[in-house]
């Protein structure tokens, strides 16, 4: 029996059924639901089985210009629209997304893959988002700073605010299709940005769903709009006047390929990854194995921050080594509607075949599969590889599927350097019980973030998450994200009052 999609009433304004019994999905502007001009739509298949599970619209340029225009005049209504409604509109939110959060992670799991436990999860992690504005509304006070610090300025002073930017292009990955995009869209919109959603191409239901719960939350018509199509369709949008500032987070090619197409527009960029763990002597090496392994195989390793190589140090690496093979038992393989299954399949054969590439030139480099190492459609087994050499690529590739993959080193200094090497620097982490080798670790490497005895994991965003290198611009999180999406603007106001240095003070 085929994989099919099935939701409630509530969102069937964004959708017509087609003769086939397969929903054809709308894209939203100016507070309307509405197909593509040229009327064509693009399938939408679930990694499952492979199985047509809907059809969305693919925007061609003429749809691009309609929802830039759109969000251009809806930048005016958010603006304009006091903050405490907008805190409203965000609670409202996450009022109806409990309501309907069976819709959400059925379609979560159905269209990305996602076991039922990491769709929850990615569903509870995006309420609290919208829960949690009123934390990220702290961030857009201001600053009084007085001027008669300087003579040429006594009798003036100055108010610093923080201002929207105008109009946000938010394109985000498939791997977190609701809450990697609104985790973009939401503070925008709170700083009074208007917002252009461009979900992933392989599974965009999630981000057409969250839209019709904004518009139902009370969103002013234009200030949220959500266009599908193709990868490009990204690229054309971000060369436009009208676009103020592009949010990505996606490979580093195709960021580096934004970041030229918007010119001196603002840029966020969240992009790729080669998380280390690195393992000191010291520890416990069973408890470090489960947590190795969750950071390694959660999501079927498509996670950006995922765990990607383990660098352990000889003297304890037999004991782990043998911890990792007992438990890596545990992760089962299979249907992600199954409540017993903790990893489903990659988002496509290719993601497949591509993690099945690096496996094999491992082990052509000289790594040995412990257990797994083969893909079967698009699921690929949870796979633990040992004596992996340094010249191998998955040493240096995102690998974005189940794989542990273990290098031994000696000294501590040895580790670092070889973390360092990694044109990638968005997260790593470190398991000691040594204060003052966690510090060493955590001071020298080159990343964003680093996690001292836990997987790296960035959740609804109380730490700020970002990568330096080839791994991005700017920090998401809460309050952060705010800082990302405003603008500061310096009033000074000359007071005329004072005609001599005395009077001013």
């Amino acid at each position: 029996m085929k994989t099919k999609l099935e939701l409630n009433k509530f969102f069937s304004d964004i959708y017509e059924m087609g003769r086939d019994g397969i929903p054809n999905f709308k894209m939203y502007a100016g507070g309307e639901w509405y197909f593509p001009a040229e009327g064509k739509f693009l399938d939408v298949h679930s990694p499952i089985d492979d199985s047509v599970i809907a059809r969305v619209s693919m925007a061609a340029e003429e749809d691009a210009n309609k929802v830039v225009g759109a969000a251009d005049k809806g930048k005016i209504a958010i603006r304009r629209m006091p903050a405490i409604k907008r805190l409203h509109v965000m609670q409202d939110a996450a009022n109806l997304l409990e309501i309907y959060k069976e819709d959400f992670v059925n379609t979560i799991v159905i269209n990305g893959g996602k076991t039922i436990g990491d769709a929850e999860g990615e569903v509870h992690a995006t309420k609290n988002r919208l829960m949690l504005t009123s934390q990220e509304a702290r961030k857009i006070f201001g600053d009084y700073v007085p001027g008669d610090w300087a003579e040429e300025n006594v009798g003036k002073y100055a108010m610093v605010i923080r201002e929207p930017v105008g109009v946000v292009l938010a394109i985000s990955p498939f791997n977190y299709p609701l809450f990697i995009t609104f985790t973009k869209a939401i503070p925008a919109l709170l700083a009074g940005n208007s917002v252009i959603v461009k979900p992933p191409s392989a599974d965009p239901l999630p981000a057409l769903l969250m839209t019709k719960i904004m518009a139902a939350a009370g969103i002013p018509a234009g200030a949220l709009s959500v266009i599908t199509g193709r990868g490009a369709l990204g690229g054309y949008i971000a060369e436009s006047p009208l676009i103020d500032m592009v949010t990505f987070t996606g490979s580093t090619s195709v960021g580096t390929q934004l970041s030229r197409a918007s010119g001196i527009k603002k840029i966020h960029l969240e992009l790729g990854g080669k998380a280390s763990a690195i393992v000191l002597d010291d520890v416990d090496p069973k408890e470090v194995a489960e947590k190795v392994l969750a950071g390694s195989l959660k999501n079927a390793g498509q996670r950006c921050d995922a765990i990607s190589r383990v660098l352990v140090q000889s003297k304890i690496a037999p004991r782990l080594i043998k911890e990792l093979k007992a438990g890596i038992s545990a992760w089962k393989l299979g249907d992600p509607r199954d409540k017993s299954t903790r990893v489903g399949p990659l988002i496509d054969s290719k993601a497949a075949e591509r993690v099945a590439m690096l496996v094999a030139d491992a082990v052509r480099s000289g790594a040995k599969v412990e257990c797994g190492g083969k893909p079967k459609g698009n699921f690929f087994e949870p796979t633990l590889l040992t004596r992996v050499p340094e010249e191998a690529k998955i040493m240096w590739e995102e690998t974005f599927g189940p794989v542990v993959a273990v290098h031994v080193f000696e000294d501590i200094d040895d580790a670092i350097d070889l973390a360092n090497k990694s044109e990638y620097g968005l997260d790593s982490c470190v398991f000691t019980d040594n204060i003052n080798h966690a510090w060493k670790v955590a001071k020298r490497l080159e990343v964003g973030e680093v996690t001292v005895n836990n997987f790296p994991a960035h959740g609804v965003g109380i730490f700020p998450f970002g990568g330096v290198k080839e791994s991005g611009l700017g920090r998401e999180g809460i309050g952060y994200s705010i800082e990302e999406f405003t603008n500061t603007k310096t009033v000074v106001i000359d007071t005329k009052a004072a005609k001599t240095w005395e009077n001013a003070i």
